[in-house]
C-alpha cells in the first residue's frame, strides 16, 4: 500500500510500518519524555508493547498511563494528569481508539491549567479561558478506524455525576503529528472493527447532511462514505487486509475533518444512550442510523439522492437507505436498541438529554423532544 505524508488538517504520516517513525515524530514535536496514554484493554497487547519497546530502544524514557474506560470519565483524566505531572513528562502520545485518544489529548490540554476541566466545555468561547502555555504537545497514534479523534481539537469525557457526555475543546488540542499505520489495526476484534467503522460512516453522513454551506466538508464526507461502503465489508471478511484497513483509517480521519460542519440526531441520541448504558459509541450510532435517516428524509432527500449516485447506487434516498440497512445486516449490527440490551426505562431522560446534546443543533430538521423520542421508539421497535 502507498505511503503518504499529508498536512491536512495536521501533519499526518500514513502507511504500513510508519509506527517506526514515532521517535522522529516526538523530536519534531519537541517531546523528550512522553507519557503514552492508552486504555486498559490495549496496554498489554503486542501493538502497544511494541511501540513502548521501540521508544525505549531509541533511548526515549516513556511513561505509561492506561486507567481509561471505554466511555472515559473525568476521574480517568484526573488520574492521568497526576501521573503526567509527577513523572515530569513534557508531552503525550495519545495511543489507541477513541477513548485513549480523547483522554490523552485532554490530559495534555489540562497539564498546565489551573481551572477545573468542565470550565473548558465546548460552549461559546469557553476555550479562551485556557492558558495556551499550559497545553502540552500531542502525538496521536490511532489503533482503530472510527472516531478520527487523531485529527480533532476536542475530547469527549463523561461527567459521572450527571452521566452526561461533554466535549472539551481547544484549537491547540490538535495533535502536532499523527501516525496512521494500518498494520496497528489488524488485531482489532470484529465488534470493534464494525463499531469504529460505522462511527466513521456516521461522522461522514451527519456532516454531509448538516445544514449550512461547507463544500469542503461535503466533499471529504462523500469520499469518506465511499471508502467505508467499499472497505468495511472487506476488513470484516478478512481482518488482515492491510490495504482495506488503510482506507478505513483514511475514512475515519476524513469523518472527523468533515464534522466540523456539524453532526446530528445520530450522535445526539447515541451520546445519552452510551452514557447511561455504557454501550459502544460507534455501534450505537450504527443502530440509530437508519431511523434517523427516515425521520430526517424530507430535509435531506435530494442531497442523499446525489450521494447515492456518487456511491454507484440508483440516485434515490431509498437506494441509500437500503444500502445502509444491507451494510448493517452484513456486518451483524444489531437492528434494534432492544437487540443491543437497551431497554425503554430511561426513554424520557434520553429524550431530554438528546435535545441539549451539543450535536443536536446540526440535525437538518429541529431535534425536538417529540422527534428524539420518535427516533428512539423506532430504534427500539425496529420500525423504519
Amino acid at each position: 500500500m502507498t505511503k503518504a505524508n499529508w498536512n491536512y488538517p495536521t501533519a499526518i504520516k500514513f502507511g504500513p510500518g510508519r509506527i517506526a517513525e514515532l521517535p522522529e515524530a516526538l523530536k519534531a514535536a519537541g517531546i523528550s519524555k512522553p507519557l503514552l496514554v492508552t486504555d486498559a484493554g490495549l496496554v498489554n497487547l503486542p501493538v502497544t508493547q511494541n511501540a513502548i519497546a521501540l521508544l525505549r530502544n531509541a533511548g526515549i524514557p516513556v511513561g505509561v498511563f492506561a486507567e481509561v474506560k471505554p466511555n472515559p470519565i473525568s476521574a480517568n483524566v484526573e488520574a492521568g494528569i497526576k501521573v503526567l505531572r509527577e513523572g515530569g513528562h513534557d508531552g503525550v502520545i495519545a495511543f489507541g481508539g477513541g477513548s485513549g485518544l480523547d483522554v490523552g489529548k485532554v490530559i495534555a490540554f489540562m497539564a498546565g491549567q489551573t481551572r477545573p476541566m468542565w470550565d473548558f466545555e465546548d460552549i461559546g468561547d469557553w476555550w479562551t479561558r485556557a492558558d495556551p502555555k499550559g497545553i502540552f504537545p500531542i502525538i496521536a497514534v490511532p489503533t482503530t478506524a472510527g472516531t478520527g479523534s487523531e485529527v480533532g481539537r476536542a475530547g469527549v469525557i463523561t461527567d459521572e455525576t450527571t452521566h452526561t457526555k461533554k466535549v472539551i475543546f481547544h484549537p491547540l488540542m490538535m495533535p502536532k503529528v499523527v501516525i496512521i499505520d494500518p498494520e496497528l489495526t489488524v488485531g482489532m476484534p470484529k465488534f470493534i472493527t464494525v463499531g469504529t467503522g460505522m462511527d466513521a460512516l456516521a461522522h461522514c453522513l451527519e456532516a454531509y447532511c448538516a445544514p449550512g454551506y461547507h463544500p469542503l466538508a461535503d466533499g471529504i464526507a462523500v469520499e469518506g462514505m465511499r471508502l467505508v461502503f467499499e472497505n468495511l465489508p472487506k476488513v470484516y471478511a478478512n481482518p488482515n487486509d492491510v490495504e482495506a484497513r488503510g482506507h478505513m483509517m483514511s475514512a475515519a480521519a476524513m469523518g472527523a475533518t468533515a464534522f466540523q460542519k456539524g453532526l446530528g440526531a445520530i450522535h445526539a441520541l447515541s451520546h445519552p444512550v452510551g452514557a447511561l448504558y455504557d454501550t459502544h459509541h460507534g455501534m450505537t450510532n450504527a443502530v440509530f442510523m437508519p431511523y434517523v435517516l427516515a425521520v430526517n428524509k424530507a430535509a435531506i432527500e435530494a442531497r442523499i439522492a446525489r450521494l447515492a449516485a456518487y456511491l454507484g447506487l440508483s440516485p434515490s434516498f431509498e437506494a441509500f437507505q437500503h444500502a445502509v440497512l444491507a451494510l448493517r445486516a452484513r456486518l451483524d449490527v444489531p437492528h434494534t436498541l432492544a437487540d443491543f440490551n437497551v431497554d425503554g426505562s430511561k426513554r424520557e431522560l434520553i429524550g431530554d438529554m438528546a435535545i441539549v446534546d451539543p450535536t443536536a443543533g446540526g440535525n437538518p430538521i429541529e431535534l425536538t423532544k417529540a422527534r428524539a423520542l420518535e427516533i428512539f421508539d423506532r430504534a427500539m421497535e425496529g420500525r423504519i
